[in-house]
Parts: structure tokens; sequence; C-alpha cells
């Protein structure tokens, strides 16, 4: 079984689309605590739009998101406090829920873990990813937001957004 991560940070939209779709992933779930974004088509239902017209769920679950004193900490760069932070907050019932959630939908189609951080290292979705290995052998793929060249950037926006193949 195939599990994807993938981070937003920098990236547009429509490559953000694309690069989904040339994955071949059907399903993203939401790790953020706060599915709101400041980068136009990130925030929850947005991107739940954006993503059904390619034919890719969304699932929130915000109970695999970091927590406020992790995110603090990681934003300092204090890594070893942030998984400590993380680490027990997996702990808590509603986060046992939602990785059990995770790994049901997760078994059942081609998912991707979504976070805003564009590096997998320090972020939670590593995380969630790495335990969902572990209990489910499911095979862990990092992907980074892939913008197309120049001359294919121009061809895009010449078409209409459900028309991304590429990947």
């Amino acid at each position: 079984m195939r599990l994807f991560t993938i981070g937003y940070e920098g990236a547009e939209i429509a490559d953000f689309l694309a690069t989904l779709v040339g994955h071949g992933i059907s399903q993203v779930i939401d790790v953020r605590d706060i599915p709101i974004s400041r980068k136009r088509g990130f925030s929850k239902n947005r991107l739940r739009e954006a993503l059904a017209e390619h034919g890719i769920e969304y699932l929130h679950l915000k109970g695999l998101g970091d927590p406020k004193a992790g995110r603090e900490a990681a934003r300092a760069g204090k890594f070893a406090a942030f998984r400590a932070i993380y680490g027990k907050h997996l702990q808590t019932p509603v986060a046992q829920a939602a990785m059990e959630e995770a790994r049901g939908t997760a078994a059942s189609r081609v998912s991707c873990l979504l976070c805003f951080e564009r590096s997998n290292e320090n972020c939670h979705r590593s995380i969630v990813a790495d335990r969902l290995a572990r209990h489910n052998k499911f095979n862990v793929q990092h992907i980074a937001v892939q913008a197309p060249t120049r001359g294919r950037r121009k061809a895009m926006h010449d078409r209409p957004t459900h028309d991304f193949a590429f990947g």
C-alpha cells in the first residue's frame, strides 16, 4: 500500500493539484490542526472544491494536527521539544481515533497526508506517516509540488484547471 505526504509551502494551487494527479492520488488527508491558509486555494473549503474537480477526495483529521505548543516549538527550531509535544498529543483519545480513521481510509485508496511545510523532515506529517507505515506496512513516499516549466505553465493557464494530467 502506498501513502504519500506533501507540503504546499511556496506552491500554487494548480501546481499542487497537478502533482497529486500525476502521482495517482485519490484522497488527501489534511493533518493541519487549523485548515486555514493565507495561501489562496489551500483553506479547507476551497481546497476540498478544487480537489473534487480533479476526482480527489478530501478528509480533514483535526485530531492529527500539531497542537499550538508543538507548532511554536517547531517554528523556534526546537525540534526535540516539538517531537515530544506531538508524541504526547498522539497518545490522546482524539488523536488515536483520528489515527485509526487515517489507517482505515488510507488502506482503501491512494492517499496523501497534507500539511504546510515543504520539507517533511521536521513536519508532524512525517511522524503520522511513520506510525502508519509501522502499523500498516504502508510504503511512504514524501513528494514535493512540482512546478511546470515556463512553456508548460503558459499552456496550462490556457486550459481549464480540470485538464491537468501531467506528473
